[in-house]
């Protein structure tokens, strides 16, 4: 089908995205799309289970993974590799010092106990298996620790918004480590009293990395994929533009994810360093797929995704390959 489809929904995770910097210098606007957010929708758990048949969602692949688990008809459509920061931490008082000192200690893991899928929880014990196994340890090796959490919204953002029950756990003493990541935890690291036992973004290996934000995923409602798939492309072809925009300005974006994160610029610059306002274009390397199907057996394994599935199929490189020709010449300055 060729005509326009009324309304086009996109959400996109507090973190960076080249949605974010789309959304904010205009460039879904600008090549002639009919966006709304989703909050205006009224079915805003589509961020979580991407229940909308007309939906672009850019964020952590936990959900992404889950729902495509679920048997949700969506397609993959773009990968991107932000490197950030992925600290596993401690109170200064509890006697950690190195990786070896976690043996035998309780690990917290933030859980909401609800029916939609719990990433915080997943994203903790990810990062807690990577720095487990730089010393030949497992989880079996460590106590898990569930410790309440609110169910997250989509307005979450900055210190509180994503790690003030895991901080208050610690505090609490209910636990003695705890993960953390991205702007939000080093605005953490900056505010708490806290140690870092495990710096997982030091780690040469990108296998350690491997976690909820690494790969990013950008999916799409299969419906709307089908039925409308030059206004696909063009939307993938608006985020690649945002994404060169940024190259290009990189101060601009720095700010720009201070604000999608809630989060301090001293905070974005730590947690993601010189080479973030470059890694936003949305691609599908092989090795960033290979990566997601690494994450999508340790979620399989630890039950965070009931079924297994082929990434290969869930995959469509059609919106890449079309968004070529819909590449605006001009993308160094903002539109609006």
């Amino acid at each position: 089908m060729t005509d326009e489809p009324t309304t086009v929904w996109y959400t996109r995770c507090p973190v960076p995205t080249a949605s974010g910097v789309a959304i904010d210098v205009g460039h879904l606007t600008a090549a002639g799309l009919t966006v709304a957010p989703l909050h205006r929708s009224g079915a805003t758990e589509a961020h979580f289970d991407h229940r909308l048949p007309a939906l672009f969602r850019e964020g952590g692949n936990v959900p992404a993974l889950w729902a495509r688990s679920r048997g949700e008809r969506t397609r993959l459509i773009g990968l991107t590799w932000v490197p950030e920061m992925q600290t596993v931490v401690t109170r200064r008082d509890s006697g950690i010092h190195e990786p070896g000192d976690l043996v035998g200690r309780r690990l917290v893991l933030p859980t909401h106990g609800g029916e939609r899928v719990d990433f915080f929880r997943a994203m903790a014990l990810r990062g807690f298996d990577a720095a487990l196994r730089l010393t030949g340890r497992s989880l079996r090796d460590v106590r898990l620790v569930d410790a309440p959490a609110p169910l997250p919204r989509t307005t979450d953002v900055g210190a509180e918004g994503f790690y003030g029950a895991t901080v208050a756990a610690l505090r609490a003493g209910l636990g003695d480590v705890a993960y953390v990541k991205g702007a939000p935890g080093a605005d953490v690291l900056a505010d708490a009293d806290l140690r870092v036992v495990v710096d997982l973004s030091a780690v040469p290996d990108p296998r350690a990395q491997v976690n909820n934000g690494t790969p990013r995923t950008l999916t799409v409602s299969e419906e709307l994929l089908l039925r409308h798939p030059e206004t696909v492309a063009r939307y993938v072809a608006a985020l690649r533009d945002a994404a060169r925009w940024a190259a290009a300005n990189p101060e601009r974006t720095a700010r720009i994810v201070a604000a999608e994160t809630g989060s301090t610029l001293d905070a974005v610059r730590r947690a993601y360093g010189a080479d973030l306002a470059r890694s936003l274009t949305p691609e599908l390397r092989p090795e960033w797929i290979d990566h997601l199907e690494e994450q999508k057996r340790f979620l399989l394994r630890h039950g965070v995704v009931a079924r297994d599935f082929s990434i290969a199929d869930w995959i469509d490189a059609g919106p890449l390959a079309g968004s070529d020709r819909h590449l605006s010449p001009h993308t160094t300055e903002a539109t609006s």
